[in-house]
């Protein structure tokens, strides 16, 4: 897949998941708008990683559950590159474990401001810049199977994952006459700084895989390859669709 002269938004692209689709964009071509709200330490690695590929990056520090801060970010994207091309909605949460009866506003709110609310304004403002300059655009989701499947005392992850998709299936229709197409990649178990607990316990860690058919977690350079092929051209008749890269998780999962 070429991205050549194209322009890629990856939010949450300092560590993980962001951090690998943002080098492999790289390597297809793209430069990269590397977003980070608490470690830039990792920013810092991923533009390293953009710049290895002989692509440029520019670092913005937001937090997307903060509405002004998705707008500075989209801003000085435009600003550094001139347009922006491509927004990969990556930058999420899971929340806390916890009964749906015990969950505060508080733990709500984490949750749904970034994963559901913090994409909805980012998309908002990419297409707005799209509209503004009369242009066709890609929008790519870093969902979770948790949109389709029930994650038990997640409660408000699953809402706000189910949420994304009803939202980027509704976008398909309304930005479609435009040429902007919209998708989702909801991945399963993926080998993350946010799964490092369930990594550093064998018994949980096990019983997991025994619900993967392909026996094994996921990694972050899983993930990439999807986002570049759904960034492309080669994907230009490919909207309102979620690409499950899970391993076959959702067709076997069962509580243990």
């Amino acid at each position: 897949m070429n991205l050549q002269r194209k322009v890629a938004l990856v939010t949450g692209s300092s560590q993980g998941i962001g951090q690998a689709i943002a080098a492999y964009l790289a390597q297809a071509g793209a430069d990269i708008v590397i977003d980070y709200r608490s470690h830039p330490d990792g920013a810092k690695e991923t533009l390293a990683k953009v710049e290895a590929a002989g692509r440029k990056g520019h670092i913005v520090q937001a937090d997307l559950s903060v509405i002004s801060d998705v707008r500075k970010l989209v801003s000085e994207g435009i600003h550094h590159f001139g347009k922006l091309d491509i927004l990969v909605n990556n930058a999420g949460v899971d929340g806390k474990n916890a009964d749906f009866w015990n969950i505060t506003e508080a733990d709500y709110d984490t949750v749904v401001n970034l994963n559901l609310k913090g994409t909805f304004f980012t998309t908002q403002a990419f297409v707005q810049h799209l509209i503004e300059t009369k242009r066709t655009g890609k929008i790519i989701n870093i969902s979770s199977v948790h949109e389709e499947m029930a994650f038990p005392h997640f409660t408000s992850y699953c809402a706000s994952k189910g949420g994304v998709k009803m939202m980027m299936r509704n976008l398909a229709v309304e930005l479609g006459p435009m040429g902007i197409t919209i998708n989702n990649i909801a991945p399963g178990a993926i080998e993350t700084p946010i799964n490092t607990k369930l990594l550093n316990d064998p018994v949980k860690l096990h019983s997991l895989k025994q619900n993967i058919p392909l026996g094994r977690l996921g990694k972050p350079e899983d993930i990439a390859p999807m986002v570049t092929f759904l960034a492309s051209s080669a994907a230009d008749y490919v909207t309102g669709a979620t690409f499950y890269v899970d391993g076959g998780l959702i067709r076997n999962y069962h509580e243990q």
